[in-house]
C-alpha cells in the first residue's frame, strides 16, 4: 500500500514530497484524499493495476452482498404492491453490492465530489471506484459539452450510464436529482419520480436487470426522506407493472435506520 500512495503522492503537483504516514489507517485515508481531489488525467498502467488490486481487496474486506441474496419485499415484508416480487430493501454499503448497477446521486458537473474523506455517497463510490471512473465521466461530458456547448451541465433526471471499475457492480448509473430549498414543488416531485423512471428505462435498454437505488435527493439534496420514499416505491412499482420481466429486481438501498424504518412502514402499508 505504500508504493501506491508514495505514487498518488508524486501524482499531485500540491503534495508531491509529501512523506507517507507510518500506519495504515493514515495512508488509507491518505490515498483517498488524494484520490478524491485528484483531476481526471492519465495514470500509469502499473499504478493503475496496484490501486485495482487494493480496491478489490478493501471491497472483500468489507464485504459483498450479492443482489441475489437479498431478499425480496414480498418475501421480507408481506409487501403486496405491483412488483413486490421484484422489489428489495437493503441497508448497507451500497459500494458492496454485486448488481447491475448501483445508482450514484451526483451533481451537475458529474465529476464525483472533490471534497477530501466526504462522507456523501458521490465521493464514496468514486473512492471506491478507482481514478477510471472520474476519467469517464469527464470523457463523456466532454462529448456533451462538444454537442451542447461548452456551458453544459447534465440536466436533473438525466441518467448517465458509466463502468464500475473496482465495484462490485458491473455500472454505475449517475444521476442528478431535484435540489430542495424550502417547500418541495409538484414539479421536482415530477422530477424525483423521473429520476427512478428514466433509470429503469436505461436499465431495460442496456439488459442490466438488478439495480440498487441510494436514497436519491435526500440528505443535503433536502428532499423530505419519507415524501421521498413514497415517490420511488410508487414509481418503481408502477414501472415494474408496466414492465414485465424487463428487470429482476430493484433495490432500494438505505443507510441510517431512520431511512429503513420509513421503507419497511411504506413497503409494509395495505
Amino acid at each position: 500500500m505504500k508504493t501506491l500512495v508514495e505514487a498518488f503522492i508524486d501524482d499531485s503537483d500540491r503534495y508531491r514530497g509529501t512523506d507517507v504516514p507510518p500506519d495504515r489507517e493514515s495512508r488509507k485515508r491518505m490515498l483517498r484524499s488524494l484520490m478524491n481531489i485528484r483531476m481526471p488525467a492519465p495514470l500509469s498502467e502499473d499504478v493503475l493495476r496496484i490501486q485495482d488490486e487494493y480496491l478489490k481487496e478493501r471491497a472483500e474486506e468489507k464485504g459483498i452482498t450479492d443482489a441475489d441474496d437479498i431478499e425480496t419485499a414480498y418475501e421480507a415484508l408481506g409487501c403486496r404492491l405491483p412488483g413486490a416480487e421484484h422489489m428489495a430493501l437493503w441497508q448497507g454499503d451500497i459500494t458492496a453490492v454485486r448488481c447491475g448497477a448501483i445508482v450514484n446521486a451526483a451533481n451537475s458537473q458529474m465529476l464525483g465530489c472533490f471534497i477530501p474523506m466526504h462522507t456523501c455517497i458521490d465521493n464514496c463510490i468514486h473512492s471506491f471506484a478507482g481514478v477510471q471512473l472520474r476519467a469517464e465521466c469527464a470523457e463523456k461530458m466532454e462529448e456533451l459539452r462538444e454537442k451542447y456547448g461548452q456551458d453544459y451541465e447534465q440536466p436533473t433526471a438525466v441518467p448517465m450510464l458509466t463502468g464500475a471499475y473496482d465495484l462490485p457492480a458491473d455500472h454505475v448509473i449517475h444521476i442528478v436529482g431535484p435540489v430542495v430549498n424550502g417547500k418541495v414543488t409538484p414539479e421536482q416531485d415530477d422530477e424525483l419520480s423521473l429520476c427512478y423512471s428514466r433509470i429503469l428505462d436505461l436499465c431495460m435498454e442496456n439488459s442490466i436487470k438488478t439495480v440498487a437505488f441510494c436514497a436519491v435527493s435526500t440528505g443535503v439534496f433536502g428532499f423530505p426522506q419519507e415524501r421521498a420514499c413514497r415517490i420511488a416505491v410508487g414509481t418503481v412499482s408502477e414501472w415494474l407493472s408496466s414492465h414485465e420481466g424487463a428487470v429482476d429486481k430493484v433495490i432500494f438501498n438505505v443507510f441510517s435506520d431512520r431511512n429503513r424504518e420509513l421503507y419497511e412502514h411504506i413497503l409494509s402499508e395495505k
